[in-house]
């Protein structure tokens, strides 16, 4: 049942957001990074040459939309600068468009912090969402040009976002850049932008490795990010946040750093990390709520991550610390079956707050009920 929803989602989605039939395309990154893992994970299982057609079609349409100017800005062509041929060769070489409803605030305009969420420009999450997405491409159909773009953009992202902060000997990154990665639109740091930097990096580092190849950017991007993760102090009670250190964490144990005993430690540090914030979320009793007052991506990022987990402890066999934490995690699976059956219900799907959020609450629960093309496993 969980796999015919996320088809039926998907399916419905490719016509919404204009990869089939007539409707003008709707593109918006983060969204679009986890509906081509779906179509790939589709693709993967039930070997429909339409999920394969979607999936390339769905690359061809993020490029070509979000890695250009928006159709009614008065520059044009591909935000990197480069010629029309040159950006169908490198259509990630200047990033990628969030793909917001409203313009970019230009320099002379002031900030407006509830204007700016609905803003266009460039977010480091999302890039690292889709660099991920791409990698998942190459993983799937083993085209080199998936696996090129998905480095250029790690690159280019890396240098436009990190800066120096002289006086503290010490790297930060910006939340926010303009369309073109001229400026910073929000000069605060995510979160977990550092982590995700270092996470992304490593998962390309070991494809590359895979494919027999070396990648010398990629070893300067690692530590950079790994100095700014440093001092991280992981813990949230955003289940969206709690759900990206379990992605995190996963997504170390494919890339099998146990080799390496920094990156081991932040490894065990993520897991309990993740631990302590799920203990404190599910006392917060926020998933008996009602649909209108909850938003539905957020609370599926975290069972998506947990039904990642859940994969990984049938796939991996990692060391018996790890397992003991992995099992600990485990305990709070409910909350997945919790989440993907309250937002399985029609009724609820017909509440303002998932509509207003329709594409990417849709996706992100295909996502949830078939994890494997997300997670490769």
């Amino acid at each position: 049942m969980s796999h015919k929803l996320a088809q039926e989602l998907m399916d419905e989605f490719a016509i919404v957001t204009g990869l089939r039939g007539e409707a003008p395309p709707r593109r918006y990154l983060w969204t679009d990074a986890f509906a081509l893992c779906n179509y790939l994970g589709l693709y993967h299982r039930t070997k429909d040459e339409s999920y394969l057609q979607l999936s390339q079609d769905l690359i061809q349409q993020v490029h070509h939309t979000l890695g250009r100017h928006r159709p009614e800005s008065p520059q044009q062509g591909w935000i990197s600068g480069l010629t029309e041929a040159e950006g169908e060769e490198h259509p990630t070489l200047g990033g990628l468009r969030i793909g917001k409803q409203l313009d970019e605030r230009a320099p002379d305009e002031p900030f407006d912090d509830r204007l700016e969420w609905d803003r266009d420009g460039q977010y480091f999450h999302y890039l690292t969402k889709w660099i991920h997405a791409l990698n998942r491409a190459h993983q799937e159909f083993g085209q080199q040009q998936y696996l090129d773009w998905s480095i250029e953009l790690a690159v280019v992202a890396h240098k436009a976002f990190t800066y120096e902060r002289p006086l503290e000997n010490s790297r930060r990154m910006y939340w926010k850049m303009s369309i073109d990665l001229s400026r910073p639109l929000v000069d605060s740091m995510g979160h977990h932008d550092p982590l995700d930097g270092l996470i992304t990096s490593l998962e390309l580092l070991s494809a590359v490795d895979r494919a027999g190849e070396q990648n010398e950017v990629l070893t300067y991007i690692i530590p950079d990010s790994q100095q700014m993760c440093a001092q991280g102090n992981w813990a949230t009670e955003d289940p969206l946040g709690i759900g990206g250190l379990l992605d995190a964490a996963i997504r170390l144990l494919q890339a099998d750093v146990s080799h390496r005993s920094e990156l081991q430690a932040l490894l065990i540090q993520l897991l309990r990390e993740a631990r302590l914030s799920l203990e404190y979320y599910s006392r917060l009793d926020q998933l008996d709520g009602l649909a209108e007052r909850r938003l539905a991506f957020r609370e599926l990022g975290l069972s998506l991550s947990l039904r990642g987990l859940e994969l990984l402890s049938s796939a991996a066999k990692p060391d018996a610390a790890t397992a003991g934490l992995i099992a600990g995690l485990l305990d709070y699976l409910p909350l997945a079956d919790q989440i993907e059956a309250f937002w399985s219900e029609p009724r609820h799907r017909r509440a303002d707050t998932w509509i207003n959020h329709g594409d990417i609450n849709s996706v992100m629960l295909a996502t949830s009920l078939a994890p494997d093309g997300y997670f490769g496993m």
